[in-house]
């Protein structure tokens, strides 16, 4: 086990938590990836499946953007064009897997999520929170 701000084996820096959050996210994203695979081989599996990429994308610029003022000034207006750039595309892609059909409720609020934190931070009114 990990010890709060220790490397594992108690040798070298201690960790950042917002590394740990991280590597703790990398590892839930993983596990998501990897349990897609159990998904059954219909048209839905299949959309699922061929969604992972997108939704674990929305969530990573989703959790970034929570983090946008660590950035020096200079870079937050690249980060946020970037993140506009990422949550469009993803958010399309996902739009045209099911172009006929209602998309999961819960993809809403994955894209939903990423574009009013997106707002938010764009015009400055609500800083992110950790």
């Amino acid at each position: 086990m990990i010890e709060h701000g220790k490397q594992p084996g108690g040798q070298g820096e201690p960790v950042d938590g917002d590394k740990l959050t991280w590597i703790a996210l990398l590892g839930q994203w993983v596990e998501f990836a990897q349990s897609a695979l159990a998904l059954p081989d219909d048209v839905d599996g299949r959309r699922l499946r061929d969604s992972v990429a997108d939704i674990i994308m929305l969530q990573a610029v989703w959790y970034a953007l929570r983090h946008l003022e660590e950035l020096p000034g200079e870079q937050r207006a690249v980060g946020v064009d970037r993140a506009q750039l990422l949550i469009d595309k993803h958010a399309q892609t996902l739009m045209r897997r099911w172009p006929n059909q209602v998309m999961p409720a819960r993809l809403h609020e994955i894209i939903e999520d990423a574009n009013n934190l997106l707002a938010k931070v764009s015009a400055g009114t609500d800083p992110p929170f950790r």
